[in-house]
């Protein structure tokens, strides 16, 4: 049987030269690495504009709200929730997303039905975008394919707490990005107007 050794937190740390201890050789190669970045980026840009396209480009910043980042086809943004062909929703009440959910924003409220291909359904479906980490995990877990994270919706923002709860009404009339093209969501409106 292995024996257990304990190590004193004084020996694992490494002690500061002197240098170190006064930060000033620290200091200046942060102001060294910034000065640089800057530098090169103000010379790439000064090639462009007397009209040398051979160079490389600088760092550039996108002018939000003009000009939009591009965004990836694999980014999760807002949830919605998807409907089977008659309009109902596909959510089976499994409570997968609720459990797997680490910033636990979803509350799910079950329903039982009289279908017999469903077992139960949800009377109630509220997702607390305020507290939501936006991990994905609610989609990987669930097992209807119900929730996705599909919309392009990422500007999120309401006048209160209540405002950022979604209920299952709004997350079933939220399209996909697909279906919406590139116009804008104005979802703070949506809100307002419910």
């Amino acid at each position: 049987m292995g024996t257990i050794r304990v190590i004193n937190v004084s020996e694992r740390r490494r002690v500061l030269t002197f240098w170190e201890r006064i930060y000033l050789l620290e200091v200046y190669r942060g102001l060294a690495l910034t000065s640089r970045h800057f530098f090169v980026n103000l010379w790439r840009h000064t090639l462009r504009l007397v009209g040398i396209k051979s160079a490389p480009p600088g760092a550039a910043t996108f002018q939000y709200p003009e000009v939009r980042r591009p965004q990836s086809p694999r980014l999760r943004t807002l949830h919605r929730l998807t409907k089977r062909p008659d309009g109902t929703p596909r959510c089976v009440a499994c409570m997968m997303c609720e459990t797997v959910c680490p910033a636990f924003c979803i509350k799910i409220v079950a329903e039982e039905v009289d279908d017999p291909s469903i077992e139960k359904r949800p009377k109630s479906f509220d997702i607390d975008i305020g507290r939501c980490v936006f991990c994905g995990f609610c989609v990987e877990a669930c097992p209807e394919d119900a929730i996705r994270m599909d919309t392009g919706i990422t500007e999120i923002g309401a006048l209160s707490r209540e405002g950022m709860i979604l209920n299952m009404d709004t997350l079933l009339s939220l399209p996909p990005k697909t279906e919406r093209g590139d116009k804008p969501v104005d979802f703070l409106q949506q809100q307002l107007v419910q």
